[in-house]
């Protein structure tokens, strides 16, 4: 039933109307800085045409819609008529702020704001997007396909629950996780593709979001074959490498267990900060020096050139290794306690320390593990994460001065998680 407009209250609407007029301004400005014949004026009458159907209910929004229509038609009849091209990237986009406009005028806030958000997003990345796609390799085609798969076919298919008598194996649980990971791959994987590896701390820093242990293992590498300037930015690539596990294991541990995350905060802040001022100090030193420019893009060792953004035998091996992992810690926890899941922890940590710190979560949601010992149990494996690195730079590098370095600052990150760890414990028990 439809119903006037002075019948809702002042205030909803009011907000209703100003959500709208902000979407459709916030993807007009893109269409107005590139000189469209629909820019910011006329984005913003398609949101608020669309707020007013909603906002007044049944048929309007589909009557706003269809006026939307004949805009579109008459725009790209003005263009094709003077001669410059159907506009279908902006017709497209306005139908789009049109329904967002309808769901702001319908009291929805969320939805309207990421389409808005996602639009203007589709706009203005254009050449970046078109870049990607003509230089798309059949590998990287296929792994993007791939995912889809992982993330819309298999996983709605996977049972419900446990599926063993010991309530040990959770299906959903461990392949939600794997996507989860190969998304955050995936996604570096473009970064790297989209912007070339912009020095070596940008690729210390994207390399170690995807495995901070073969990126470093890679930067010891290179430093043992290049010259100092090449060692001075292993260094700096190894410390971002770190703070990108670091950060990496906080997003793993805040999507999946939300309070585990709030319990582990402090902890992983404190680390990341150590790592973070590690590469400031290094910057502020190297400027007092007069080497700010030392190891660029130039000479900077190409990290990841080469690899594919995921394959299905890595992703398998990963769910493999979430599953024993998660397997064990149950146990662990079962048997022994808290203590039996830090010892697995450690264990954990040096393996992977994203299936370590997935798997954690997942069990704290699940309500078989404490939030604080999920996040102890996410502390720890980090910790472990970043000692097990100091071999392989003593083994890979052959460089006194950068297994030097590198064992302050590791040494360094580990005490502060330790000590971040005995403050919550001390603070909050």
């Amino acid at each position: 039933m439809s119903r006037e407009i002075t019948d809702l209250p002042y205030a909803p609407t009011l907000a209703r109307l100003t959500l709208a007029l902000a979407i459709g301004l916030f993807v007009g400005i893109e269409r107005e800085h590139r000189r469209k014949e629909a820019g910011l004026r006329t984005f913003s009458f398609a949101a608020l045409l669309g707020a007013a159907g909603g906002l007044l209910g049944e048929p309007y929004p589909l009557l706003a819609l269809a006026l939307l229509g004949v805009l579109v038609v008459l725009l790209n009849v003005e263009t094709i008529r003077t001669g410059e091209g159907a506009e279908i990237t902006t017709s497209a986009a306005l139908l789009v702020i049109g329904f967002a406009g309808v769901l702001a005028g319908e009291g929805q806030t969320f939805t309207p704001t990421l389409l808005g958000v996602a639009s203007a997003a589709l706009l203005a990345w254009k050449e970046p997007l078109s870049l990607f796609s003509r230089t798309l390799r059949e590998s990287e085609l296929r792994a993007a396909v791939l995912l889809a798969i992982l993330a819309f076919v298999v996983y709605p298919v996977l049972p419900v629950g446990t599926v063993d008598r010991w309530d040990l194996i959770d299906p959903r649980t461990v392949w939600i996780s794997v996507v989860l990971i190969a998304a955050l791959g995936f996604f570096n994987y473009v970064l790297l593709t989209l912007y070339g590896a912009r020095g070596i701390e940008l690729t210390g820093f994207l390399g170690g979001l995807v495995n901070s242990t073969v990126t470093i293992t890679e930067l010891a590498t290179r430093a043992r074959e290049g010259d100092e300037r090449i060692v001075e930015a292993a260094y700096r690539g190894t410390v971002l490498a770190t703070a990108a596990m670091l950060v990496r294991n906080g997003i793993l541990l805040a999507v999946l267990a939300p309070r585990a995350f709030a319990s582990a905060l402090a902890p992983l802040a404190l680390m990341l900060a150590g790592a973070l001022g590690a590469v400031a100090w290094d910057r502020k030193r190297r400027a007092h020096h007069g080497t700010v420019g030392a190891g660029g893009t130039p000479d900077s060792p190409q990290i990841l050139a080469g690899m594919s953004p995921f394959s299905l035998a890595t992703v398998l091996k990963f769910g493999l290794i979430f599953l024993i992992l998660q397997v064990a810690t149950t146990l662990a926890q079962r048997l022994l306690g808290a203590g039996g899941v830090y010892v697995v922890s450690v264990a954990g940590g040096v393996i992977s320390s994203a299936s370590t710190v997935a798997s954690a979560a997942n069990l704290a949601t699940a309500g078989s593990l404490s939030a604080r010992v999920a996040a102890q149990s996410a502390i720890i494996a980090s910790i472990a994460s970043a000692l097990v690195d100091l071999p392989l730079v003593s083994r890979f590098g052959r460089n006194a001065r950068l297994t030097r370095r590198t064992a302050v600052l590791i040494t360094a990150v580990a005490l502060l998680g330790a000590l971040g760890m005995a403050a919550e414990l001390v603070l909050f028990r």
